[in-house]
């Protein structure tokens, strides 16, 4: 990981317009400050209404250039004012994937989906062959290129749909609960491709997601937030360790962190773990 910050947020206010006549704007976002330095993985966790999907599309310009409302501070992406940079070229340094996969897919292959965005970019046909490749291969779905997006599984769909993103060659890749909708399976398939891009990749990944397990595994740092604002952020190691401020948020903690929690509460004070594996070396060690 790089020093080089990639985002930089600084005093961000964000409320959506209001049409009914006589209602007041609320603020969504209220004064949220946040950077983020290139390879960095960060998971953003939170009650329903906290403010999390807002933030994302404040990433790639979407607010405040499609949706009006009121904004307030400052968002700079690779160097960028999204005040001042259209949504066309935001979208070659952020790519973002949402929760419901079908929502993302209308070509009739995989293959096509996937070469969408490279087309609009005028990218030459043999490079866009090369990069359709190398995507699909990256979420394992080279076998699907030719299948219809509308006959895969949910979880398919949805690596389709991040392939359709990785071949933009984005610096950053937003993931707003890509695995929300999908079933155990689809879940699985999902967070092996995010594991993946962290580990070969070592892409810039920014996470709204609440499978606590994943995040304690996969993140640099974490950020809770409540009421449009970051009540909490750290390492998974400090934040989930919290578990009473945790469940006052209304966010989820990972049992092992719960079991860690316990065992402290009953004078195991050297015990500091949040995932299977850090709780299996301990024990070992206690062997």
């Amino acid at each position: 990981m790089s020093g080089e910050r990639l985002v930089d947020i600084c005093g961000l206010k964000y409320a959506y317009p209001v049409y009914t006549p006589g209602m007041e704007r609320e603020n969504i976002l209220r004064g949220l400050n946040l950077q983020i330095k290139k390879g960095e993985f960060v998971s953003i966790m939170g009650p329903a209404g906290a403010g999390k999907t807002t933030l994302c599309l404040t990433l790639n310009g979407i607010i405040p250039h499609s949706t009006g409302g009121k904004f307030g501070g400052d968002v700079i992406i690779c160097g960028m004012n999204t005040k001042k940079t259209a949504i066309a070229e935001l979208a070659k340094k952020v790519g973002i994937v949402f929760q419901d996969p079908e929502s993302q897919l209308f070509s009739m292959t995989a293959a096509d989906e996937v070469a969408f965005g490279l087309e609009n970019l005028g990218v030459p046909r043999e490079e866009m062959r090369e990069r359709v490749c190398a995507a699909l291969q990256m979420v394992d779905m080279t076998a699907f290129a030719e299948r219809s997006p509308f006959h895969l599984s949910g979880g398919q769909k949805q690596r389709v749909a991040i392939a359709s993103i990785l071949a933009m060659e984005p610096e950053i890749l937003v993931l707003d609960e890509p695995a929300s909708e999908l079933d155990p399976i689809g879940k699985s398939e999902v967070f092996r491709v995010v594991n993946r891009l962290r580990n070969e990749k070592a892409m810039t990944i920014i996470m709204v997601e609440h499978e606590s397990e994943r995040i304690a595994e996969f993140s640099d740092r974490v950020l809770i937030m409540d009421q449009g604002r970051i009540v909490m952020e750290g390492p998974p190691g400090e934040i989930f360790n919290k578990t009473e401020q945790l469940r006052a948020a209304g966010v989820s903690i990972p049992q092992m962190a719960e079991l860690s929690s316990g065992l402290r509460e009953r004078g195991y004070g050297d015990c500091n773990f949040i995932t299977l594996e850090e709780g299996e070396n301990y024990f070992a060690g206690k062997a």
